[in-house]
């Protein structure tokens, strides 16, 4: 005599909560629907077998997402000269499976626990997207599917982009199973991941002069914030001679640079917020995700590029928001080559910082004089200069590597490593080795 368990379930008839029960079986360890037995395993039949097997196949097709179908076997049996139905479910291998109508919650996803179905609790719903889904929070199933597109669709169209059903599958917002992503989330109104940006008094985080905080899709976090930043990037004008020189506080290419490395290379399986933090003297990008496993912080500033969201950042490159990857935080450095001022980038184990520098800050609180030893030089002086320099160090050692060239000339290192790719584009050194065991040697030219 059967008897209800983990894996057999006892129905006298069919009902609407087997929908629940299927769903259980496919996200537990599998399992039977016996329809026709009673709870005390006595044997009743069903009156029409074939109607009864129409109504399960047809149930479970068009309420349980994503689709069950291949792990589901629906068959007529004698069991004591009656007929039942058995419905046997193998555990999926697209696990949560959930009630269409409910969603990817508690109440839409089932679990056997004993010999009852039982509603999933949170943590065993993210346990079970990580374990279909693999380590890549992108490529995950949202949790949420009720997602909207209104803002991504006309930020596309502005672009020359289409952005229908066939897009959004090749893009990745649609999975294999044909549900939302978590790509698909971080790019709808729904989105909760947030950007907050605080503008602070002076240079401590003491007086609040302003703030604000951003929710929904990235694409309109990104537009949203760097407007923001542009009403406190000021213009400071000065006469050279003649001539009207003027000069915001922070170049633009180098906030959009930031901005978009602090929405790009976030790690978003994380809740915090990511913060802009807006002084007198400078400007903090902090985000969520430290570097990626195998990339240190010398391989970033020498332009490697390790993505942790291969496809937000695909969708940034297609908009034209991103021109190549790995460059962003060389672009930075280059934004302040001619500045007596110097962008810091610092990592930890879970965070990511860069900190522009008001390059109008020494001036304007110094009365106008800059330290000699940070002067930048302009054009190309500047260049020659540097150029010289190294020459002259090739000279005295026979050879230079990069720190030797931070050092002398006090420049930052990747401003280093784009002196000694033009040098060496221009056949003025020759480089030998590879890694740490780089070293430049004067042409014979």
């Amino acid at each position: 005599m059967l008897t209800e368990s983990k894996t057999v379930e006892l129905k006298r008839e069919y009902v609407e909560d087997i929908k629940k029960t299927v769903v259980a079986f496919a996200n537990s360890e599998g399992g039977t629907i016996y329809i026709g037995i009673n709870d005390d395993g006595s044997v009743c039949g069903v009156s029409d077998a074939d109607s009864t097997m129409l109504r399960v196949t047809n149930a479970v097709r068009d309420a349980v997402r994503p689709d069950v179908m291949m792990f589901v076997d629906c068959n007529a049996v004698d069991v004591e000269g009656k007929p039942i139905v058995a419905v046997s479910v193998q555990r999926g291998t697209a696990r949560p499976y959930y009630l269409q109508g409910k969603g990817i919650r508690p109440e839409g996803v089932y679990v056997r626990q004993g010999a009852s179905t039982v509603p999933a609790s949170d943590a065993a719903i993210l346990s079970m997207i990580k374990e279909t889904g693999g380590d890549s929070y992108e490529a995950a199933r949202s949790l949420s599917q009720q997602l909207t597109f209104e803002r991504t669709s006309a930020f596309f169209k502005k672009r020359g982009l289409e952005f229908g059903p066939q897009q959004m599958r090749t893009l990745h917002l649609i999975g294999e199973d044909g549900t939302f992503t978590n790509l698909a989330f971080l790019l709808s109104e729904q989105c909760t991941h947030t950007i907050k940006l605080a503008v602070f008094e002076g240079s401590k985080k003491t007086v609040f002069k302003d703030r604000m905080e951003l929710s929904g899709s990235l694409l309109e976090q990104l537009e949203s914030a760097f407007r923001y930043i542009d009403r406190y990037n000021r213009t400071r004008a000065e006469f050279q001679g003649l001539d009207r020189v003027e000069r915001r506080d922070y170049p633009a290419a180098a906030v959009r640079e930031a901005l978009l490395n602090a929405i790009v290379h976030r790690d978003y399986s994380f809740s915090s917020s990511t913060l802009i933090s807006i002084f007198d003297d400078r400007i903090e990008f902090v985000s969520i995700g430290g570097l990626i496993r195998g990339i240190s912080f010398d391989d970033i500033m020498l332009g490697v590029s390790a993505l942790r969201n291969p496809y937000l950042a695909n969708i940034f490159y297609r908009l034209r928001l991103i021109e190549a990857y790995g460059t962003g935080i060389l672009k930075i450095h280059e934004c302040y080559a001619d500045s007596a001022v110097r962008p810091l980038i610092e990592t930890a184990s879970n965070a990511f910082k860069i900190t522009l520098p008001n390059i109008n800050y020494e001036k304007e609180n110094n009365n106008g004089i800059v330290r000699e030893s940070l002067r930048p030089l302009t054009g190309i002086t500047k260049k020659e200069e540097r150029v010289e320099a190294v020459i002259g160090l090739c000279k005295k050692n026979g050879f230079v590597i990069r720190k030797d060239i931070e050092s002398a000339l006090h420049i930052s290192q990747a401003t280093a490593i784009l002196l000694l790719r033009e040098m060496t584009a221009e056949g003025l050194l020759v480089k030998k080795g590879t890694a740490k065991n780089l070293r430049y040697y004067l042409s014979d030219l």
